[in-house]
């Protein structure tokens, strides 16, 4: 606490918990996160695979997003960023990288942590693989996921092929 300009200061720790439900739509996506899958969902007009589902509807074509596709587990990085900066609470060593990663069969990319390989060696393309958290650990969320490493396979060009299968 601290009085030096007049006013009382505070610092207090507090945390919120929410309640969510999650809905037809996402219910087989966290389903599957909890059984070590990738499940999205499928446009029924234009194909297109999305992971994870994101409100229901597809957004090129505005039709409900009909069903379940496996994808992944493998993916591809489309882009990412280097981080250098600290923050509160950090628990990742620096530098570390984000990334998008466009899970195998998949028609939007997903962010998440590249490890297992030095920073300036993680480049558009790469391909990855997601290192899971011991089961005991898991819950309904992609937090699941450790982090994705290389998995040594050859780059992928990107905009070669289209995930929708």
């Amino acid at each position: 606490m601290s009085e030096a300009d007049g006013l009382v200061r505070l610092r207090q720790p507090i945390g919120v918990t929410y309640n969510w439900s999650a809905g037809p739509n996402a219910t087989s996506h966290l389903a599957g996160l909890m059984s070590g899958k990738f499940v999205g969902k499928r446009c029924p007009s234009c194909a297109l695979v999305y992971f994870p589902p994101r409100n229901g509807v597809c957004p090129k074509c505005a039709k409900i997003l009909a069903g379940d596709v496996e994808v992944g587990p493998k993916g591809t990085i489309t882009t990412f960023c280097i981080v250098n900066v600290p923050f509160l609470g950090q628990k990742i060593k620096l530098p570390y990288v984000a990334a998008q990663i466009l899970l195998d069969g998949a028609d939007i990319s997903m962010q998440h942590l590249i490890q297992e390989c030095e920073a300036e060696d993680v480049r558009i393309g790469m391909r990855v693989e997601p290192v899971w958290k011991d089961k005991s650990e898991w819950g309904p969320s992609l937090e699941n996921i450790q982090h994705f490493r290389p998995t040594g396979e050859p780059d992928r060009v990107m905009g070669s092929e289209s995930g929708a299968s």
